[in-house]
């Protein structure tokens, strides 16, 4: 929860900084051009990936098939977009880093990976919990341990 409330507090900041930064290389003038041009930009990135998502969603159910990758590919793009959308440099680009399609699968990836693990506990605590209902005892080996460090 902490980290959030950092986040919330420093990255402002950081994007202020930076902006104050470019502004001063490159120009007030230049500068609120190239935040409207992300921001534009920002606004045809998500209207464009709402659009392909939907038809990428509505093809795999006609196969008859769970969209769940399309649906997630969707949610970065949008993300990529609301973080175009907002006043910064440093936002554009993580957007940009998003955007790009090798690092969006990474991000997929180690999501699913997440997901998957979670899932496997979820499953371990849920037998857990139906074997002890069913007054079983849970499968549990017992033994002795003892831990060596080199």
């Amino acid at each position: 929860m902490r980290i959030f409330f950092l986040l919330f507090l420093l990255f402002p900041l950081a994007e202020l900084a930076v902006l104050i930064k470019v502004g001063s290389s490159i120009g007030v003038l230049a500068t609120i051009l190239l935040l409207i041009l992300s921001g534009m930009a920002g606004v045809l990135v998500m209207r464009l990936a709402g659009f392909a998502t939907a038809w990428r969603m509505r093809e795999r159910m006609a196969r008859g098939e769970l969209p769940e990758k399309e649906m997630l590919q969707g949610a970065l793009l949008a993300v990529a977009g609301g973080l175009l959308i907002l006043p910064g440099f440093i936002s554009d680009l993580i957007a940009l880093l998003i955007l790009l399609p090798f690092t969006r699968r990474m991000l997929l990836n180690a999501f699913q990976r997440r997901v998957e693990e979670q899932a496997s506990r979820q499953r371990a605590s849920a037998d857990d919990l139906r074997q002890r209902e069913a007054g079983q005892k849970p499968n549990v080996i017992e033994g002795e341990w003892e831990r060596r460090d080199s």
